[in-house]
């Protein structure tokens, strides 16, 4: 039997199983699959590892909790379809679990996840010495040093900050169909290829800072920003100061049809590579005793600064809040489409990551609302 999904990848054919057979309608094949918690391996990636219990983390709660994933069968486009989940505490991997046939070897897309590596690139370039500012005016940038004649004022207003926390007042908005700066029409329709003369040329429809709108071309302008204040290739920097410095070997970046990299999303890294991130912000922007970021591109990159989508914004950087033993604790995530997540909880010393395949489906927010609040959290000791 087959049956088309279109908002599932095109066509799927079912057969039936014999009840010993393994089946991809499982996480591993069958419910039921006996599993027992292991620590991760070290590997020379930079990650020290240790066990759940070493670090303050239940073994018994994690290891129902993978119970859980395991057991769950894909019998509905909605259900959770969990690639990966990896814990983080004191700086030590302390989980690493695959699902659907994922493994430690294969990249992930991280879709939107991304725009936080953009914020972070940008942050590590200005540590690095590039002479750029979160106030540097971005129509002056990308003009070559002085900004074009008869730019109206809020386009001169416009800066690398507004990008950062997508608050910069043009017409973009990626959930608006109408909006004509929306990523899907700039991709796919605009005709375009320079993304960045696209960008730029939009409408302004409020004033900078005014109020925060999810839209991919901002981060991706923020790069073009970077590009032309530092005159080197995104690839040429994001080598040098990101995959170097946080041991990095192997990923994958997106580039557009004048070859330029896209910040905008869709980067494909190892998942523990990508859970780096979320473990340099917790270190206060320092990966294994080399500093990559300043503390203050940190702690402000990771704060509450403007609201958007129900939830608080950094430097393209999500915050959230979560209960915990009679109190909230703040944590910040970068998020993306399927069910994407690599999360840091500050006060916990914890990093979380978790990826999925739950595309364009309310799905891709269970890790996120559900299964760190109930599950994660419970698990994990408070530190004395």
């Amino acid at each position: 039997m087959a049956i088309y999904f279109p908002n599932r990848g095109g066509t799927f054919d079912f057969r039936r199983v014999t009840p010993n057979e393994v089946s991809d309608f499982y996480p591993r094949g069958r419910p039921s699959v006996p599993y027992v918690y292991a620590p991760p391996p070290a590997f020379d990636d930079g990650w020290s590892t240790s066990s759940l219990e070493d670090v303050g983390i239940s073994r018994d709660s994690i290891e129902k909790f993978i119970r859980v994933i395991i057991n769950t069968p894909i019998d509905s486009i909605s259900t959770p379809e969990i690639h990966g989940v990896l814990i983080a505490r004191h700086g030590k991997l302390v989980l690493e679990e695959y699902f659907h046939g994922e493994n430690r070897e294969k990249p992930h897309d991280t879709r939107s996840a991304a725009k936080s590596l953009t914020a972070t690139l940008i942050g590590a370039a200005i540590n690095a010495g590039v002479p750029l500012k979160v106030s540097s005016p971005v129509y002056q940038v990308m003009n070559g040093g002085t900004f074009p004649p008869d730019l109206e004022p809020r386009k001169r207003a416009l800066t690398l900050e507004h990008l950062l926390t997508m608050s910069s007042g043009l017409d973009c908005d990626d959930s608006d169909p109408n909006s004509s700066g929306r990523e899907d029409y700039m991709v796919d329709e605009s005709g375009e290829p320079d993304y960045y003369k696209y960008t730029m040329a939009l409408k302004m429809i409020r004033e900078p800072g005014e109020k925060a709108v999810y839209c991919s071309v901002q981060p991706n302008l923020a790069g073009g920003v970077l590009k032309h204040t530092s005159g080197r290739s995104l690839l040429e920097l994001m080598q040098t100061l990101i995959a170097e410095p946080l041991q990095i070997k192997r990923y994958f970046m997106p580039l557009t049809p004048t070859g330029d990299v896209y910040m905008g999303g869709g980067v494909r890294f190892l998942p523990r590579d990508f859970m780096k991130l979320g473990q340099l912000h917790i270190n206060g922007g320092t990966w294994n005793g080399r500093r990559v970021l300043t503390s203050e591109w940190s702690h402000r990159a990771t704060s509450p600064l403007y609201e958007l989508r129900k939830l608080k914004y950094g430097y393209l950087w999500w915050v959230i809040e979560y209960p915990y033993n009679g109190r909230t604790v703040r944590a910040f995530f970068a998020g993306g489409n399927g069910g994407q997540m690599v999360m840091g909880i500050p006060e916990l010393d914890l990093v979380l990551a978790f990826y999925g395949g739950n595309y364009n489906d309310p799905a891709l927010f269970v890790s996120q609302r559900v299964y760190v609040p109930q599950y994660i959290l419970p698990a994990v000791v408070e530190s004395r």
